[in-house]
C-alpha cells in the first residue's frame, strides 16, 4: 500500500495492482501513458495538474484536436486524446510554484508509492521538489523521470525539447521507415515512442517498487525517450560495431526476413509472412512457375524482385478474403492490413473484451480501446472516464490527507487549489465500473 500504510481506499477494488498509489506529475503523453496503464490495472493513480486551471491547460493533452462532444464550444470540449489517456485518474489542480503547493504534494508523497513526472532535467528541483526532498517525506517512494534525452549527459541535449517525432528521429527508429531515398523517412502513424516509452516507465516504476518493497528504500529512475526506441530496434547496434552494416530503409519489406511485405489484393492491402523454410515451402506450391534454386534463403533474399513479383501476381488476382481462406488452409501468416472499420466489425477483436464504453464527465457516454494484456484472477479494467481538472481536489485533501474543509476553501480562494467543471456536464447514467472484458 501506500507509504505510511493509508487504508484510504479511492478507487474501486481490481486488478493486480489494487493498493499501489501512483502520484503523477506528467503532460503531454509519454508520462501520463505511463501511468494511464498503471491505472488499468488497479492502481490509485492521481494526476496533479498546475495552472492555468483553464484553457489552454498546463497539460495540452486536454486540448488536442478532436474535441467532444461534437459542436461544443472548444472551452466546454475535451480532447479525444484525453478521453482515451486520462481514464480511471483522479485529478488534483494544485500550484506547485507555491510553497503551500509544494506541502501539499509532500503530503501526497507520505502516502504513495510510486512519482512519475515528464519534464526537462532540474524542473522539479526548481520547485524544492529535489529527490532528495522526496525521499525526505517518504524513503521507500520510487521515482520516475520520464524526458527526451535522460537526466544526465550532454547539457545541449539535456535542455532541449523533445516530442514524439523527436524520438523517432533521434533514437535511429526514423532512418528504418519508409522507402529507400531520395523518398523522405515515414514516421509512425501515431505517438508511438511516448506510449512505448510510457509503457517502459511503467514496467521500470513497478521494477523500482518491487525492490523498494524488497529493501525498504526507493531508487530513482531515468526514462529517456530515445533511448527505449533504441534499445527496441533488434540488433541495429550490433549489426554496425560487428560488420560496418548501416541498415536503411527498406519500404514496407523487412531487411533480413522475406517473404515478409504487403501486396495488393483484388479489393484492399494484405500482408504475407513466409521467412522460415517449412512457411516458404508451403507458399512456394500455390505460386507457378517458381524457381527451385529459391529453397535457399540467401538466393531468395537476393532475387527478392522476382520473388515479389510471383506474389504480387498470385494475390493480386484474388480477393482479401480468399487470400485469407488460403492461409488458413494452408497454415499460411497472410492477413487483410486491418483499419479502424475492420477492427470495430471484427469478431475475435469483440470476444476478447478490445472494445469498452464508459461515461466520461465531459464528452458523456463513449467506446474506445480495451485493456490489455489479460489477467485470469485479477483483470483490469475501466472505472471511470477522464477527470476535468481540479475534479478530487476536494475528496483528496479531505478523505486522503485529513484537510479540514475550511482549510481546503482556503488554499481555494488563494489559488493554491484549482479546478474547471463542465458547465454543461454530461446526462446520462451514474459512472460505472466495467471490467475489461465483461
Amino acid at each position: 500500500m501506500a507509504g505510511d500504510g493509508s487504508p484510504v481506499a479511492l478507487v474501486p477494488p481490481f486488478g493486480p495492482l489494487q493498493g499501489i498509489r501512483v502520484l503523477d506529475c506528467g503532460r503531454f503523453v509519454a508520462g501520463p501513458w505511463a501511468s494511464t496503464y498503471l491505472g488499468e490495472f488497479g492502481a490509485e493513480v492521481i494526476h496533479v495538474e498546475g495552472p492555468p486551471f483553464a484553457p489552454p491547460y498546463s497539460d495540452p493533452t486536454r486540448g488536442l484536436v478532436p474535441l467532444l462532444p461534437e459542436g461544443a464550444m472548444p472551452d466546454e470540449a475535451v480532447s479525444e486524446s484525453w478521453v482515451q489517456y486520462a481514464r480511471n485518474k483522479l485529478s488534483l489542480g494544485v500550484d506547485l510554484r507555491r510553497p503551500e503547493g509544494q506541502g501539499l504534494l509532500l503530503d501526497l508523497v507520505r502516502r504513495s508509492d510510486l512519482f512519475i513526472e515528464s519534464s526537462r532535467p532540474g524542473s522539479f528541483d526548481r520547485l524544492a521538489l529535489s529527490d532528495a526532498t522526496l525521499w525526505e517525506a517518504n524513503p521507500r517512494l520510487t521515482i520516475v523521470h520520464v524526458s527526451g534525452y535522460g537526466q544526465t549527459g550532454r547539457p545541449e541535449r539535456l535542455a532541449a525539447p523533445s516530442y514524439d517525432l523527436i524520438g523517432q528521429a533521434f533514437s535511429g527508429y526514423l532512418s528504418l521507415q519508409g522507402n529507400p531515398d531520395p523518398d523522405p523517412p515515414m514516421r509512425a502513424g501515431t505517438a508511438l515512442n511516448d506510449t512505448v516509452t510510457g509503457l517502459a516507465a511503467a514496467a521500470g516504476a513497478l521494477m523500482g517498487l518491487v525492490n523498494a518493497q524488497r529493501t525498504g528504500r526507493g531508487q530513482s529512475i531515468d526514462v529517456a525517450q530515445y533511448e527505449v526506441f533504441f534499445t527496441l530496434l533488434e540488433n541495429l547496434a550490433l549489426d554496425y560495431f560487428a560488420r560496418g552494416v548501416a541498415r536503411g530503409r527498406h519500404g514496407s519489406g523487412h531487411a533480413r526476413l522475406h517473404p515478409y511485405d504487403v501486396h495488393r489484393a483484388r479489393d484492399g492491402w494484405v500482408v504475407v509472412a513466409a521467412p522460415t523454410p517449412d512457411t516458404w515451402e508451403r507458399l512456394r506450391r500455390l505460386l507457378p512457375g517458381t524457381d527451385p534454386r529459391w529453397a535457399d534463403d540467401a538466393v531468395r533474399r537476393a532475387e527478392r524482385g522476382r520473388v515479389d513479383a510471383a506474389i504480387a501476381a498470385y494475390c493480386r488476382d484474388r480477393s482479401i478474403d480468399e487470400l485469407e481462406a488460403v492461409g488458413r488452409a494452408h497454415d499460411l501468416a497472410i492477413s487483410r492490413v486491418y483499419g479502424i472499420a475492420d477492427i470495430a466489425r471484427d469478431p475475435h477483436y469483440r470476444a476478447r473484451g478490445m472494445f469498452v464504453e464508459w461515461d466520461d464527465p465531459v464528452a458523456g457516454r463513449v467506446k474506445g480501446a480495451g485493456v490489455a494484456p489479460k489477467f485470469s484472477q485479477t483483470p483490469g479494467g475501466v472505472w471511470r472516464g477522464a477527470p476535468w481538472l481540479g475534479q478530487d481536489n476536494r475528496r483528496l485533501l479531505t478523505d486522503l490527507l485529513g484537510y479540514a474543509p475550511a482549510r481546503v476553501d482556503e488554499l481555494t480562494r488563494a489559488g493554491v487549489l484549482g479546478e474547471r467543471e463542465p458547465a454543461h456536464p454530461p446526462s446520462g447514467p451514474e459512472p460505472f465500473f466495467r471490467r475489461e472484458g465483461l
